[in-house]
């Protein structure tokens, strides 16, 4: 796979170019000639060098799924990390250093996930490559297009990390010369629409050079037609998306000249255009996936299981199974030792030896998902529990003993709460509980019968209860979704084997829901493309196991024709996606766009009381953490040293 075997080394230059926070990889080069000198044209006086150095553009590629890296895993609401968990054993090995976001601690002097100098640097790297890769001799023109295409790409990308994290950015059309005066350095923030709309027309330069998809398992890292028309169709749903899309809230961020950086007072039409030009962008994308042979993923593998199990490895092999026929970009740069340590460290031990419950030495399960997660996935009607006719009137923590009917979700006889029955298959299939079933680490899968499937059991007195202040469980609640069933752990509970697989950036189901948003932002749900709204949503539903949106709030809700309006439309589509990307990286930023962050973390981190060992205590709401979400924590701040370097940089409001 095209992955960081590929990097080569940069070595930061000091002077001008770091007045916009960027080094310079003008001296970049490990691949040193006969006599000594690394430069420019040694790079590019063959194509296995040049082949070297366009790894080297990709190595600078985010890490989603490293939970030192990636914000959106740690940094949210959707997970809660074990405050006092300290020791190197967990610490070194799944970083908490993305949890200080969630925790409010993240400030201008100390900026976490602070990627801004490294994706400038990329940036850098990838005008190199464009303006030398004509001078290597022993290429064909067709595949000096097509790595130029893949820089223009890897720019586009690098300039969207950044802007969605610190919202308008200086645009680097052209990189700077390294004799470029101070002035020229001193670089000023670009309006917004100006960020979107150039990394749009990097993309549209990117993708008729690209191949369709990547021709063999060996490329699966690099980008193509498909990854690039995809990243097009989210950059514009970002674009038209209530943070970036006349934000009156920053109005009064200005530069230093005085210029507005958010269009303030769009006309509606203005407005409106942005989500129009996300529909076409989003049923471009689709239309090529379709082309390539894309589909929703379904289990169809080697073992013989009924539709109950089928549908279960369906809906956790959606994320973890390798390159399924769903996964349009999957993520080889992230780092694959952190990827595994966290299956590894993160999950509850459920191997079962003829003796009883044994604790592996991995798990540690200190990874827990707040209640509020858990009280978000659709009832089995496929609607929020609060607006489905049959959960009127009940109370959701009173107990609950598991019944045959739910003997491959619950473990029959236990006691559990109201709350974890009559829910939807994507509530079993992505989520571990007391009394759930956990299907994994088993040799064979054939004609599985619930005996045969793992109990958790995790009060205080059984075998997966909170043993120690470094381990779980935490809130009650595991992220299932993350951990293939291919796990295992090896006799007497030693060491977890684990499965890896590419971080999913970018799924055919995150397509279809994006286009289904922007026809209902541009349009409403009654409008001339309404009904490819309601098919692409359905056909998720469908597979996850839930009648269609019309179906459900028509025939079993208290709000019947809740989708008939753009409001009611814009809450089902947005619960759409919660449920069905969950743990995937994407709910932090969804939550951000849609400027409903504030809400939804006002509501605090719940859990269970883990700490009890009767059920009656067990399942006592209590409060874990409150999570403060001021204004300002919609965009990241510009770090201090950043902005003393360049005085241009104006910083970002509230910071």
């Amino acid at each position: 796979m095209f992955k960081l075997s590929y990097r080569i080394k940069i070595l930061a230059l000091t002077g001008l170019v770091t007045m916009i926070g960027m080094p310079s990889c003008s001296n970049y080069l490990d691949v040193v000639p006969n006599d000594g000198l690394a430069t420019i044209e040694t790079a590019f006086n063959l194509r296995s060098t040049a082949k070297r150095y366009l790894g080297t553009c990709y190595s600078y590629m985010t890490e989603e799924g490293a939970s030192g890296a990636d914000p959106a895993l740690l940094g949210g609401d959707e997970l809660w990390d074990l405050v006092s968990r300290s020791v190197s054993n967990t610490t070194a090995r799944v970083p908490k250093t993305m949890f200080q976001i969630a925790r409010g601690l993240q400030s201008a002097s100390t900026v976490y996930a602070n990627d801004w100098a490294s994706m400038y640097q990329g940036i850098r790297c990838c005008d190199i490559l464009v303006d030398n890769l004509d001078i290597v001799p022993d290429m064909e023109e067709w595949e000096k297009k097509q790595w130029k295409a893949e820089a223009r790409f890897l720019k586009a990308y690098y300039h969207f990390n950044l802007i969605r994290k610190w919202g308008p950015v200086p645009i680097i059309r052209k990189s700077l010369p390294i004799d470029a005066s101070v002035e020229e350095v001193r670089v000023y923030r670009d309006p917004i629409d100006d960020c979107f709309d150039y990394v749009i027309e990097l993309l549209d330069e990117a993708i008729p050079d690209l191949p369709l998809v990547n021709p063999t398992v060996d490329e699966y890292g690099r980008t193509n037609k498909l990854i690039a028309t995809s990243l097009k169709a989210r950059v514009k749903v970002y674009a038209a998306s209530p943070l970036f899309n006349n934000n009156v809230d920053q109005a009064t961020l200005l530069d230093s000249r005085g210029k507005q950086l958010f269009a303030q007072n769009k006309s509606e039409a203005d407005q409106q255009k942005r989500w129009t030009d996300a529909v076409t962008a989003c049923k471009e994308a689709i239309d090529l996936c379709a082309q390539a042979n894309l589909k929703l993923y379904k289990y169809n593998d080697e073992y013989r299981v009924n539709d109950t199990l089928r549908r279960d490895f369906t809906l956790r092999g959606l994320m973890c199974k390798r390159w399924n026929e769903e996964i349009v970009w999957g993520n080889t740069q992230s780092n694959s030792t952190q990827l595994l340590m966290w299956q590894q460290l993160t999950q509850p031990n459920i191997q079962y030896q003829t003796t009883g419950w044994t604790h592996s030495l991995s798990c540690y399960a200190f990874i827990g998902v707040p209640l509020k997660i858990a009280e978000q996935y659709y009832t089995k009607r496929g609607l929020p529990i609060n607006f489905d006719r049959d959960r009127q009137g009940l109370n959701e923590y009173a107990l609950r003993v598991g019944d045959p009917a739910h003997a491959y979700y619950l473990e029959e006889g236990y006691t559990s709460v109201q709350l974890n029955f009559d829910r939807e298959p994507r509530f079993y299939a992505n989520l571990g509980f007391d009394g759930s079933k956990w299907v994994g680490a088993l040799t064979n899968y054939n004609d599985l019968k619930p005996k045969d499937i793992f109990n958790v059991e995790c009060r205080i007195g059984k075998a997966l209860a909170k043993s120690s202040n470094e381990s779980g469980p935490l809130t009650g609640y595991y992220p299932k979704k993350m951990y293939p069933y291919q796990n295992r752990i090896g006799a007497q509970g030693s060491q977890l084997s684990t499965y890896w697989y590419p971080w999913p950036m970018i799924r055919l189901a995150d397509l279809y829901l994006l286009y289904a948003e922007a026809i209902n932002e541009a349009e409403g749900p009654s409008g001339a493309l309404s009904g490819d709204m309601f098919y692409y949503i359905n056909t998720i539903r469908e597979r996850a196991g839930i009648p269609d949106v019309k179906n459900s709030w028509d025939q079993y809700s208290t709000s019947p024709g809740r989708y008939n309006t753009k409001a009611g439309m814009r809450e089902i589509i947005h619960r759409e996606r919660l449920n069905e990307l969950a743990f995937e990286s994407q709910r932090f930023w969804d939550l951000r766009r849609w400027k409903e962050a504030n809400a939804e973390y006002s509501k605090n981190i719940y859990g269970f009381s883990v700490i009890s060992s009767r059920p009656e205590d067990y399942y006592r709401k209590i409060l874990i953490a409150e999570q403060p979400f001021a204004q300002k924590l919609y965009f990241w701040p510009i770090q201090t040293a950043t902005l003393e370097k360049n005085p241009n940089l104006i910083q970002n409001l509230g910071w």
